[in-house]
């Protein structure tokens, strides 16, 4: 049954291939004044013509043309029929974990954003969803993991940081056989690089803090689905308990996607041109990349993904990693990922530090592991920055 609450999405001005869709979904002329940017609804309630009639539009939570037009665009972007937001990639998880998994267990990635796995290990329980760890690079392994009550297989592909690939058309299949769904962050790929829906997933989700904002100024998350009774319930589950994106952010993230056609096109440049660099540099003991021959998952990734974007991890010794970090001058010490600046971390002590040791060990997050978020500028500077911290170590 739809959810009366919700309005239609503002509809799209045109159809049109990607770039197209980056510039255009979702967004139309504002009807009264004609201004060609969707404007900030910065406004937290809605005047009523009278009792129980209204235009579509009751309140900030319920619905915001603001939010509603950055939804649309970004489910026209992964070729979906509907998009629902949220505060941060993690509620947009969690939001879905309640829907679908509420009382029930969960399948997910162990080499997972350090976040997500403390929300699955940690907090999740507290709520009665169990969740199991899989490597699944091993299609086999999560069909393992499967219980009579499981409802929810959670991939992230590439994954964070060790660049691992998942076989989503593989999992999909499972998934599909059980009667399970399946959603994949695709997060450090964007749409501009993997379309999970089209590959089987029921659902593709976002952090659109990272690469689909593209500015380091937001933080949002975002599901995108085409399926009308799964999207109604999402929305119920986000209505109920309220992780909604502000309509400034909303805007921000809308603003970004119009050049992520451009901005990813110099990430996935740039991001081969430093993961080559490395590949040659003595002091990286690995460098994983899956745009790389070497990397073991390169020949999936190239069937699954049109580019391998900018985010890549490299092994070198604890005392070079810190000197490395410490001691580039463009590459920022910063968490996040997937902005126009580019950006360095030791994954151990930062983004996975809530990992427990011994799981982070076994999976290769040493405290020599360097991940980087290579941005767009020019890859001649970006490789001469960290030939001269490189330099220094030596």
């Amino acid at each position: 049954m739809s959810d009366p609450s919700r309005s239609e999405p503002v509809p799209e001005t045109r159809a049109g291939r990607f770039d197209t869709l980056c510039v255009h979904a979702g967004q139309s002329p504002e009807p009264v004044t004609g201004a060609i940017t969707t404007p900030i609804f910065q406004t937290s309630t809605y005047v009523q013509d009278g009792i129980g009639r209204h235009r579509g539009y009751e309140y900030a939570r319920l619905q915001n043309p603001t939010r509603e037009a950055s939804e649309a665009n970004i489910a026209a972007l992964e070729g979906g029929r509907h998009g629902i937001a949220f505060s941060s990639g993690l509620a947009a998880i969690e939001c879905l974990a309640k829907a679908v998994a509420a009382g029930g267990h969960i399948v997910s990635e162990e080499n997972t954003y350090g976040g997500t796995t403390r929300m699955f290990t940690r907090i999740l329980s507290r709520l009665g969803i169990e969740v199991t760890l899989a490597d699944t690079r091993d299609p086999g392994a999560v069909e393992a993991a499967i219980r009579p009550e499981t409802r929810l297989i959670h991939l992230e592909t590439p994954s964070n940081p060790l660049m691992r690939i998942a076989d989503i058309r593989a999992i999909s299949e499972i998934a599909r056989r059980r009667g399970i769904l399946l959603c994949v962050d695709s997060t450090f790929a964007s749409p501009g690089n993997q379309r999970p829906l089209s590959l089987g997933a029921d659902v593709v989700m976002h952090s659109t803090t990272k690469y689909l904002s593209g500015h380091s100024d937001l933080l949002g998350g975002i599901l995108v689905v085409n399926d009308d009774a799964l999207a109604d319930e999402l929305h119920f589950v986000r209505k109920s308990t309220g992780p909604l994106p502000g309509p400034m952010d909303s805007w921000l993230t809308l603003r970004g996607t119009r050049t992520l056609h451009l901005r990813m096109e110099c990430h996935n440049r740039n991001g081969v041109r430093i993961a080559e660099f490395l590949e040659s540099h003595p002091a990286a003991r690995a460098v994983h990349y899956p745009g790389l021959a070497s990397h073991p998952g390169h020949e999936l990734a190239r069937r699954q993904m049109t580019g391998f974007a900018g985010m890549l991890s490299a092994e070198f010794s604890q005392a070079d990693a810190k000197r490395l970090v410490e001691r580039t001058r463009l590459f920022r010490l910063a968490e996040s990922l997937g902005g126009v600046e580019s950006m360095i971390s030791i994954p151990s002590v930062m983004t996975h530090a809530s990992v427990p040791e011994e799981a982070r060990l076994r999976m290769g997050i040493t405290n020599g592991l360097v991940r980087f978020s290579v941005g767009i500028e020019d890859g001649r500077d970006l490789v001469e920055d960290l030939e001269q911290a490189l330099r220094n170590n030596e």
